[in-house]
């Protein structure tokens, strides 16, 4: 199955800002309740910026040790960290959501969660929490192809294990990477059927739900749709991305509102919104759009970055009014308002040092500090700010023993949390959640 080559593959190879960066360095600060990590990328608008975050900061991040690590099933893939009302949720690619105590155990090493989902098929996307549920997509079996999306209660069932309060289906094809986005009473999930699905949020009052609309891209879908005023937004590997009226059109298969041409598939790049603006990741170009279209029903980019020879990888974090995004082995940095001409260069780039592979992890930025995976087994950060060279080095990394790390970093209450695996462990347990901190 084409999920499962991929893996193998991988296997293998200003206001705000200025308030969030001037904050108290030293106190600790406990996240209000808007700061919960509810999802992908952090936000309704997918910015990848917690500009809540005031404990970890460039003079203490290169102090940060694993402070502790929960045992999942097999590695985690693509999967990143949700945390709400201190608990932590991410999926193993096994097919296990996991539920475990944000502040862990109270030892270095953590195997019993809270609770952990009965088994679904291969999971290769991020849990989403809204209302008290969550919301995770895969496979319907390990036999089939077809998509799944899962509805828990987040507080887990009073058991050990857990069974979904309901399932929907998507598609004859798998969920892939696209992970689920809540908004205007639905739950919206792309699938490599090249549609997206709209579910209601809370069940049809049946123990398997069928969408309420559908929308059909060009392609298929890895990207993770976008919800902001009353549109959803996603990316497609038709190198398009689409705007659909986020409560459907009254009819089971809407049309976009517009679409906007990319120049090249969005593969797992999802769309961030800020300041009016939708920016997108695609093979290679990172493209930015009116966040209301053009007024045509095709639009083309208010600028563009485009790279020929290097891949963008992952989702954009906006953030400081300038744009964090994969490029082939590091992250480009770039002005979130373009350079007011068609094709960008970028401001400046941050660069890992020491041996090079693909950055496919979304960036995160908070107070100051951005991070990313990197796939030669390692968690690194840099400073926001520019360096005054054009190439900037880390300021911090984290290795794991696992050369993939595709999750994305989730930072919040001063701790990053990562998924990945530890590969001296036998298969079926490798899975791991890695949770770093200040000592």
């Amino acid at each position: 199955m084409h999920v499962s080559r991929r893996i193998v593959a991988a296997l293998l190879a200003s206001c705000m800002a200025g308030a969030a960066l001037g904050a108290a360095k030293t106190s600790r600060t406990v996240a209000p309740f808007d700061a919960q990590w509810r999802q992908f990328r952090f936000d309704g608008n997918h910015t990848g910026y917690n500009r809540f975050e005031h404990t970890l900061d460039v003079a203490n991040v290169p102090s940060l040790e694993l402070s502790w690590q929960a045992q999942l099933g097999r590695l985690v893939f693509s999967s990143s960290p949700a945390v709400v009302d201190g608990i932590a949720y991410i999926a193993s690619s096994d097919g296990t959501l996991w539920a475990y105590a944000a502040a862990g155990c109270g030892s270095d090493f953590c195997d019993t969660p809270l609770w952990k989902s009965t088994q679904l098929a291969q999971i290769v996307d991020s849990p989403t929490v809204a209302d008290g549920i969550v919301y995770i997509g895969s496979q319907t079996s390990p036999d089939s192809n077809d998509g799944l999306l899962s509805a828990f209660d987040a507080k887990g069932c009073g058991a050990a294990v857990c069974a979904p309060l309901w399932q929907a289906s998507a598609g004859k094809e798998s969920i892939l990477d696209s992970s689920p986005a809540a908004g205007n009473g639905f739950v919206y999930i792309g699938a490599f059927d090249g549609r997206l699905y709209a579910f209601p949020a809370r069940g049809c009052g049946a123990a398997r739900c069928a969408a309420s609309w559908t929308g059909r891209t060009g392609g298929t879908i890895e990207s993770s749709p976008t919800v902001a005023r009353g549109v959803v937004y996603v990316g497609s590997d038709d190198g398009r991305l689409y705007a659909f009226a986020a409560t459907g059109c009254g009819h089971s298969n809407c049309a976009p509102l517009w679409v906007g041409e990319l120049g090249g598939a969005a593969y797992s790049s999802s769309p961030a919104i800020a300041n009016g603006v939708v920016y997108i990741g695609a093979a290679h170009a990172l493209s930015a759009f009116a966040e209301q279209g053009c007024g045509a029903p095709t639009c083309a980019p208010l600028w563009q970055a485009v790279d020929d020879l290097d891949f963008f990888g992952g989702s954009p974090a906006i953030a400081y009014g300038r744009v964090y995004i994969g490029l082939e082995t590091g992250l480009a940095v770039y002005d979130a308002n373009g350079c007011g001409a068609p094709s960008c260069d970028p401001l400046w780039l941050l660069f890992g040092v020491g041996f090079q592979a693909q950055v496919e992890s979304s960036p995160t930025v908070a107070n100051g500090v951005v991070y990313a995976g990197r796939n030669t087994g390692e968690v690194l950060a840099w400073s926001a700010e520019p360096c005054g060279d054009f190439v900037c080095d880390n300021i911090w990394s984290a290795t794991i023993h696992e050369q993939v790390v595709n999750s994305s970093p989730t930072v919040i209450d001063g701790k990053l949390y990562i998924g990945s695996a530890d590969n001296l462990f036998p298969e079926d347990q490798q899975g791991r959640l890695f949770v770093y901190a200040v000592p």
